[in-house]
């Protein structure tokens, strides 16, 4: 009897969404915006078209820059706007140092 009360309290958790995209911000701390691209054919004209949505991620080591592609994983709600986390990058930006512009006079 105690066996089948334990199997019934287990709870198999569903699987969560995972979604790939392209980092278009990160100047947060601990978060990324996320753009993911969506390509779906138009109902009546057949035309693909691109639809595109932003997630904010939680990115716990602040390891994904602008210009990566990432794969983000739906999560618990952690604020007002992140329901996804980073799982993994897919593939890293090639990175260009930032231009330094000398002030005249200094």
């Amino acid at each position: 009897m105690a066996g089948t009360n334990t199997q019934a309290a287990v709870k198999v958790q569903g699987r969560r969404k995972e979604v790939v995209g392209e980092v278009v911000a990160n100047r947060m701390q601990k978060t990324i915006v996320v753009k993911v691209t969506r390509k779906k054919a138009h109902p009546f004209y057949g035309r693909v078209v691109a639809r595109n949505k932003k997630f904010y991620a939680h990115d716990e080591k602040n390891e994904a820059h602008v210009g990566d592609v990432v794969r983000i994983e739906e999560t618990r709600p952690l604020s007002k706007l992140k329901r996804w986390k980073l799982k993994d990058i897919v593939r890293k930006t090639a990175l260009v140092p930032d231009a330094v512009t000398e002030v005249p006079g200094v």
